[in-house]
């Protein structure tokens, strides 16, 4: 059975290197605590070949879509920014063409230089032959719903790929407020992969729908993972409570996420919100991933293995909804 998992990540450290460490530290970068035993995801992050391959095809996963990790080229402006994007897409692209029936990319964008966006996608997808971007969170407090990243938008829809919105840590004004206080580790996963990553997740997609953006920008496809970051079991409670405050989208909340949006399992791999997101997206909207290497590739083909649909549907999620969305070679 073919397998494509499409929230995979990898580093460049030579290109990490050259960001401000300040400017690292400014965005609330901390050390993370690595594994008393097993692999670190850290150290696995930056091997995209031999051991990277073997883990997938242990676990019979046929494709990558690799994505890069933060820290990245958002937090840097201007030039420095724009170069380091260009850097981590080149690279990138060198490693797909190694294997390019194992690996895809989606494209680094530099986020502090908005204006910079639309011709960095465009020189991934034509000339590196790339399938979409992935933004990680908020740029300096900015949501795609700000008019600068517009042009950005628009070239997503010309060039007919996704724009995957992952999480990112929080800006420091909302870590001070919701997160601080806690013991360190608890402040930490808080913010990020217990809780925090998600609901930003869900507020960046609703910012865009309340914004007019998705209205604006109606062949717009994006992808959020994590099993929809929380939307599946809200957005009847969205829909209702809004009836009487908002009267000037073109249509529902719901129907304008489920219209646009596709939703990937990356990092949650058990039955109930599985069932969710498939009540309120459906077959057709849900993609497999696994979060690799922050999540394992085995727990993702454990879930695969466990639960249970029609052959048809199971070949839609596992590959033809990816195949389908991102046009992949087979």
């Amino acid at each position: 059975m073919r397998v494509v998992a499409l929230e995979e990540h990898f580093n460049v450290p030579a290109v990490v290197k050259r960001i401000d460490p300040a400017a690292i530290a400014a965005r609330g970068f901390r050390p993370r605590r690595t594994p008393a035993s097993g692999p670190n995801p850290l150290a696995l992050l930056p091997e995209i070949g031999e051991q990277r391959l073997k883990s997938m095809d242990e676990t019979g996963i046929t494709v990558q879509v690799l994505s890069t990790a933060p820290p990245g080229p958002d937090i840097v402006p201007g030039a420095d920014g724009i170069a380091i994007a260009r850097a981590i897409n080149d690279h990138l692209a060198e490693a797909v063409a190694r294997k390019p029936d194992r690996f895809a990319g989606f494209a680094a964008m530099p986020m502090a230089s908005p204006d910079a966006c639309a011709a960095e996608l465009t020189r991934a997808v034509k000339q590196l032959g790339f399938h979409g971007t992935l933004i990680n969170g908020t740029t300096e407090g900015r949501f795609l719903d700000d008019p600068r990243y517009d042009d950005l938008l628009a070239a997503a829809v010309e060039l007919d790929v996704p724009v995957y919105i992952h999480p990112h840590l929080p800006p420091p004004v909302v870590h001070q407020a919701y997160y601080a206080g806690l013991e360190e580790g608890a402040g930490r996963v808080l913010a990020t992969a217990a809780w925090g990553w998600h609901q930003e997740t869900a507020i960046h997609v609703l910012r865009m729908v309340l914004a007019g953006t998705l209205d604006k920008h109606r062949k717009l496809k994006l992808i959020i993972g994590h099993m929809g970051e929380m939307l599946p079991v809200m957005l009847d409670r969205i829909d209702d409570v809004s009836a009487l405050d908002i009267g000037h989208l073109q249509r529902p909340i719901s129907r304008q996420i489920i219209d646009q949006v596709w939703i990937t399992t990356s990092g949650v791999f058990n039955a109930p919100p599985f069932l969710a997101a498939l009540q309120t997206f459906g077959i057709d909207r849900i993609m497999f991933s696994v979060d690799y290497p922050f999540a394992p590739n085995e727990p993702g083909r454990e879930f695969l293995d466990r639960i249970s649909l029609a052959p048809a549907d199971m070949a839609k999620l596992t590959h033809g909804n990816a195949d389908k969305l991102l046009k992949l070679k087979k």
